[in-house]
């Protein structure tokens, strides 16, 4: 009996003794929880074996393990908002076609349909009401040999509202334009007008002749002189001045001339042009306080005129 306790003495320390080495193994090599097929909670050897294989048991393994998992949920993490991104995209791009009124999948807009899969002239496949085009028909060439033509009244252009003059002034552009067989060769309508506000004295003969071109829209000087120089005050500046009246030329009378004064000359503006050839004025002068008085000439190639 003491030999057999013995010997159990000897089997239980051995025993010992060989899972504190394990022990020590486990400790030594830095290893997670290893699972034994003797140990009192034992597992199938064959599963046991499985989940010891995986288990890592060096530092570098977990480290190792550590960046791995992490990986996998950085890649889940990317994943999940790389579908999240494309299912927003396909719900906007839905609502913008159904905003711009284009044909939807399930939309009503069915009256023309694009398939390669059906031909043009196979009749019977395409429904009622509707029309079937090929994706072929559809991208018709573009020529660059395109022609346009009136094609109505209203599309026909009236030359004669249109101006041929370069004048900056469009009231001047226009009379030059009627007045084109008439104007003096290498007339510039866009000559210097010497204007720079209404400097002559109230009242006066060239107070009223500066005012009404201002209303007439038409060009004048502020220092044209007395009445009697403005014609060669004009024609220095680039007017175009000769013994024909249009209306609303500026009339020159020289000193003396038809009543003016015969130490400052007179001007008038032209307001009309009668049938019988003769001109009808509007003028001012010192006398009259502002206000104008009119007269008609019948003799009016004796006078001057500026025109523009």
């Amino acid at each position: 009996m003491r030999h057999a306790a013995h010997k159990a003495r000897n089997a239980q320390r051995s025993t010992i003794a060989a899972a504190a080495g394990r022990a020590r193994e486990v400790r030594a090599a830095h290893t997670a929880a290893v699972v034994y097929a003797n140990t009192p909670m034992a597992l199938v050897p064959e599963v046991a074996k499985a989940m010891n294989e995986a288990v890592p048991r060096t530092r570098r393994a977990l480290r190792q393990a550590a960046k791995q998992q992490a990986h996998k949920k950085q890649f889940v993490t990317a994943s999940a908002f790389a579908l999240l991104a494309a299912t927003a995209g396909s719900f906007t791009y839905a609502s913008s076609a159904d905003s711009t009124g284009l044909p939807l999948a399930n939309g009503d807009d069915s009256s023309v349909i694009a398939n390669d899969s059906v031909a043009p002239d196979d009749a019977s496949s395409v429904a009622a009401g509707t029309t079937q085009v090929s994706r072929s028909e559809a991208r018709t060439p573009v020529s660059d040999s395109a022609q346009w033509s009136m094609t109505s009244s209203v599309d026909e252009v009236d030359a004669s509202q249109m101006s041929k003059s370069t004048a900056s002034n469009a009231k001047v552009a226009a009379l030059m334009d009627r007045d084109a067989a008439d104007l003096p060769a290498g007339f510039d309508p866009n000559h210097a007008t010497g204007d720079s506000g209404n400097a002559y004295a109230f009242s006066q003969c060239t107070w009223w002749a500066y005012t009404r071109r201002h209303q007439l829209g038409l060009p004048v000087g502020s220092y044209f002189g007395d009445g009697a120089m403005w014609a060669d005050s004009a024609r220095s500046h680039g007017y175009w001045v000769d013994n024909t009246p249009r209306v609303g030329d500026v009339m020159v009378f020289q000193r003396g001339q038809e009543g003016a004064s015969a130490q400052y000359g007179h001007v008038a503006i032209v307001e009309k042009v009668n049938s019988d050839g003769s001109v009808t004025t509007s003028e001012c002068g010192a006398s009259y306080h502002g206000k104008t008085f009119s007269r008609t000439f019948k003799n009016v190639h004796d006078f001057q005129y500026i025109h523009y």
